[in-house]
């Protein structure tokens, strides 16, 4: 009678914590540069940003690429911590390489060293799901989410929300309470065309648009005031010219090396242990880039400490592109007119940051946020204890909650 008694007890207590715990969605838009929502164009977005938090913008890790930047939001750590050091990179020991194209690399748990928030929530309780972000596919069952969808780059948006709903719609105790959502669209017409195109405006308002229907779809699930909506990016865009290009193959002719990436950053590997000449050779030629050796990069971009690193690194100055010669032969027939990649604290680089919900604090505006702080603070949303490695501060951002 007394363990029925006690049982009974501890589901009415489980049940009545599972009751209050939040429901959250966070939403990336590729791309997305923090001065996006100035526009005019994302009437939504300001509904969710007056009533909510906004941030002046979202400063994100170098390199300020897509997969770098994801993984760094969902685990708290910096690229030379957790792993994804870029979007495509070679480990220097094996050859083996890393690309976000290539669907083996992306599922390889192999190349993701950070624990990624949902595997710190569902340890500890909370069902998440994913409808795509990096790390969220890898094939090791407790390291994804409950819920994932395989990324799938032309799937509908429609039917990403609709996917979202649907898992919020399930009985109570199947629903995730934790859920990420991705879209490109921003990168991929911020690329193409520019980041002050009439297209980049034509698609900041489309997505707009989707926050829209979410909003309405929420309402008509009576999920919407029981649920947080944070929208983030990983990055900013600049940008850039034909006319503006460094050529690597030309500055290092008669050279013996490697060149692993093309644009804002890449790594220079020698062939024959050449490093000192080569990087003397590129220090003397320094003009529109910067170049360091592996252990000499400046601490404010927190990037050295890492084996998989090239031997020497250059940083192109913003707006300009480090190109091969091969590189160069592509780049007429497919040049783009924006990128990102560049230095972290360039407010061009800048995503933003918008979080509206039970969680968070009324029409409340803020400075710049670190993306690295968002891991910290769904930590804190939930009342979880967060991986005891993360570079991630709680007490740089949780200022933003509503307080109890």
């Amino acid at each position: 009678m007394k363990k029925l008694f006690l049982f009974i007890c501890l589901t009415f207590l489980t049940s009545g914590f599972a009751q209050n715990i939040p429901y959250t969605i966070l939403i990336s838009f590729d791309g997305f540069r923090w001065d996006y929502t100035n526009r005019g164009l994302t009437p939504n977005i300001e509904l969710l940003k007056n009533e909510g938090v906004s941030s002046l913008s979202l400063q994100p890790v170098f390199p300020s690429k897509t997969f770098p930047n994801h993984y760094s939001i969902i685990t708290g750590q910096y690229p030379q911590n957790h792993g994804i050091i870029a979007n495509f990179f070679e480990n220097p020991i094996t050859g083996e390489k890393y690309s976000l194209g290539d669907t083996n690399a992306v599922r390889n748990p192999y190349w993701y060293w950070g624990e990624a928030f949902w595997e710190t929530a569902e340890r500890q309780g909370i069902k998440c799901a994913s409808y795509f972000w990096p790390g969220s596919e890898v094939e090791l069952d407790y390291r994804r989410p409950t819920y994932y969808e395989k990324y799938d780059h032309v799937r509908p948006y429609s039917t990403r929300i609709d996917g979202i709903i649907n898992w919020l719609s399930l009985p109570f105790e199947k629903r995730p309470k934790f859920i990420t959502l991705y879209f490109d669209a921003a990168d991929t017409y911020g690329h193409r065309f520019g980041p002050n195109s009439k297209e980049i405006d034509f698609t900041i308002a489309s997505l707009d648009s989707l926050i829209g229907n979410l909003v309405i779809n929420l309402k008509k699930i009576e999920m919407y005031d029981s649920t947080n909506i944070i929208l983030v990016s990983d990055h900013g865009m600049t940008e850039i010219s034909k006319e503006r290009f460094i050529d690597i193959d030309k500055i290092l002719e008669g050279y013996n090396y490697k060149v692993d990436g093309n644009g804002p950053m890449v790594f220079i590997n020698s062939e024959n242990k050449e490093i000192t000449q080569l990087y003397d050779f590129l220090k003397a030629s320094e003009k529109n880039f910067k170049v360091y050796l592996k252990d000499e990069i400046p601490n404010h971009f927190k990037f050295s400490q890492n084996y998989l690193f090239g031997d020497i690194i250059m940083i192109a100055d913003m707006g300009w592109s480090i190109m091969t010669n091969k590189d160069l032969e592509n780049w007429g027939k497919y040049f783009n007119k924006g990128n990102h990649g560049y230095d972290n604290h360039h407010l061009d680089m800048h995503g933003y940051f918008i979080a509206n919900g039970p969680s968070f604090k009324k029409n409340y505006k803020t400075g710049t946020l670190l993306n690295i702080d968002i891991y910290p603070l769904l930590c804190d949303i939930y009342k979880l204890t967060p991986k005891s490695n993360i570079d991630g501060k709680a007490d740089r951002i949780n200022f933003i909650l509503k307080e109890d």
